[in-house]
């Protein structure tokens, strides 16, 4: 929540002329303009918001930013240099506010709004795999004592950022916000806007590297968040990542490790999963035990909780409150458990894909009983790691599961990585697209007794195998 004076001021230095009013939040969607909303028109090549200022009146928003001359016959205040001399609204309403660049002028009020709220802290969390579902059981955790914003979805960008910042308001103690990494300078940006007092990193795995180039180079990015941090705040780092344990060296704020390895400042042992009914572990701390069991699936949900409960220390919460919040989070966030037409076990994974990600899954469909049945698209933008990026996951597969079918041109080195590394021949199917796959997959897998996994990248429209699979009774 902000008012229409700081967005004045952060966009002019002016003060506005007549009477001043609460946005409840912005947004970039007409379809979630609503009363008291500010509606930012995106320019863009295949949906340009501008189009959609009707729709976003006529849904309640009170005002818009826009960039471009607007043909509807809306009153328009200039806020750009040399626009209005003086900004006064007499009345109206709904508003255009021209600007530049909507979305630095997006960003320009959510970094002004941040300095309205003192008694707010930022938590950035970033990494390649795992930030979404970390930024979820965060929350959980502080909820238990703060009163906590959060990033929605996978809003981590450039615009979801600042559009997450603008909801906040006087009473909002921690905000959770989640930093998406393509290019450097990226986050390092999020967190001028955020100013986060903490900064989580998950990993650094081959995510995005098409586009960043090298591990070193995603490595760089990440870590722009902890070298944002102030003497004052804390770095939580994952001390078993070769990449993110050095971190501590480009940081002023202190730093806490956590991992598998007893040297970290947490650390977690004994981790068992149950299967579809979460995961059972022990956290370790300064000598305490403390016992866990979390609703998320799948081995790799212990270091989740890790990052949780490191946040929970650091933020002063007792381990009451910790245990409380990691006990009775959300379930799985992404990951689907459904059953296919012929009464096997699906889990559909299908939102997106990279290495750390796929073994993660391989990993988790390895605990189940049955015939395990890999279903894996291309992983696309991993440049120079793509080869050993789908090697990798093919090795993998041998170890954890009975049948691999692969879909898409890269995954013929995952094909060939898994038969070197002892999966049968007659068990590794290849299709270039999932559309050539469907029929084959419906026809020998999802019998009662299987249990298929299903991952690829989004371009690869995985999602086509699951919906053949799905039983939609």
């Amino acid at each position: 929540m902000f008012r229409l004076s700081e967005m004045i001021r952060a966009l002019t230095g002016k003060e506005i002329q007549g009477e001043d009013y609460h946005f409840h939040e912005a947004v970039r969607d007409s379809h979630e303009a609503a009363d008291g909303t500010l509606f930012v028109a995106i320019p863009g090549e295949r949906t340009d918001g501008h189009k959609f200022i009707p729709d976003a009146f006529a849904g309640g928003a009170r005002a818009a930013l826009v960039q471009e001359d607007i043909p509807e016959d809306f009153p328009v205040i200039d806020l750009r240099v040399g626009g209005d001399k003086k900004i006064e609204l007499n009345g109206l309403e709904p508003v255009c506010f021209r600007v530049d660049n909507t979305i630095d002028a997006l960003q320009k009020i959510a970094a002004y709004h941040r300095t309205q709220l003192p008694q707010m802290e930022v938590l950035g969390i970033t990494g390649s795999v795992g930030k979404t579902s970390s930024k979820e059981l965060i929350y959980d955790v502080l909820s238990r004592h703060y009163r906590t914003l959060k990033t929605a979805g996978n809003m981590n960008n450039e615009i979801g950022l600042p559009l997450t910042m603008l909801k906040a308001d006087e009473n909002t103690e921690q905000a959770v916000l989640e930093m998406g990494f393509y290019v450097p300078g990226e986050i390092d940006q999020l967190c001028q806007i955020a100013a986060p007092s903490v900064g989580v990193i998950t990993n650094v795995g081959m995510v995005h590297a098409s586009r960043a180039g090298s591990m070193e180079v995603i490595a760089q990015g990440k870590s722009e968040l902890v070298r944002a941090l102030l003497a004052e705040g804390t770095a939580i780092l994952n001390y078993d990542d070769p990449y993110v344990r050095p971190m501590a060296e480009v940081t002023k704020a202190k730093v806490f490790y956590y991992g598998v390895d007893p040297a970290a400042d947490l650390f977690v042992s004994d981790v068992e999963s149950l299967g579809l009914d979460g995961v059972r572990f022990v956290l370790n701390y300064h000598g305490e035990k403390h016992a866990a069991k979390i609703p998320l699936i799948g081995q790799h949900s212990a270091m989740t909780a890790l990052r949780a409960a490191s946040v929970g220390l650091v933020k002063g919460l007792d381990w009451d409150e910790i245990l409380d919040g990691l006990e009775h989070g959300r379930n799985q966030i992404r990951m689907r458990i459904t059953k296919t037409t012929h009464g096997g076990m699906l889990i559909d994974d299908s939102y997106n894909s990279s290495p750390d990600a796929v073994v993660a899954a391989l990993n988790l469909l390895s605990e189940m009983k049955g015939r395990k049945v890999a279903v894996m698209g291309d992983m696309l933008e991993l440049g120079q790691y793509e080869k050993q990026g789908h090697e990798t996951v093919g090795s993998r597969a041998a170890q954890t599961c009975d049948v691999l079918v692969a879909v898409g041109p890269l995954s013929q080195y995952m094909c060939e990585a898994a038969i070197q590394n002892g999966l049968d021949p007659v068990n590794v199917h290849r299709f270039d697209t999932a559309a050539d796959s469907v029929s084959f997959v419906k026809e020998h897998f999802g019998g009662e007794q299987d249990v298929v996994l299903v991952k690829g990248s989004l371009g690869m429209k995985m999602k086509q195998i699951v919906e053949a699979l799905e039983d939609e009774g």
